[in-house]
């Protein structure tokens, strides 16, 4: 059984148990968070929403926190002497998912 779930506006598929790295959340390690915005619901039937499934929510625990690679971006024009570097590091949560309650 697994759920499709919109959390922080990207798309996630949630199954029992899985490990998802999602945007930061303001949660302390440990805490356990709820997600009502349920997409699809598959199990033995498949039920999908309208946009979404109703009495349907994942929960989860948030497991730790932290900060991906570094992207450079760099911008550039010929001839201009326009040169511009740019570094981003991204920060993630990463939560288990619990369990897919009122599928």
């Amino acid at each position: 059984m697994y759920a499709l779930v919109e959390f922080k506006g990207k798309q996630y598929k949630a199954e029992k148990g899985a490990v998802l790295k999602v945007d930061k959340l303001d949660a302390e390690p440990g805490s356990s968070i709820n997600i009502d915005s349920v997409l699809l619901v598959s199990g033995d039937t498949v039920t999908v929403g309208a946009p979404y499934v109703k009495g349907v929510s994942v929960s989860a625990t948030v497991e730790s926190h932290g900060k991906d690679g570094k992207i450079i971006i760099f911008k550039y024009m010929p001839k201009k002497d326009y040169r511009r570097k740019n570094g981003h590091r991204q920060q993630y949560s990463v939560i288990k998912i619990g369990d897919i309650v009122g599928a």
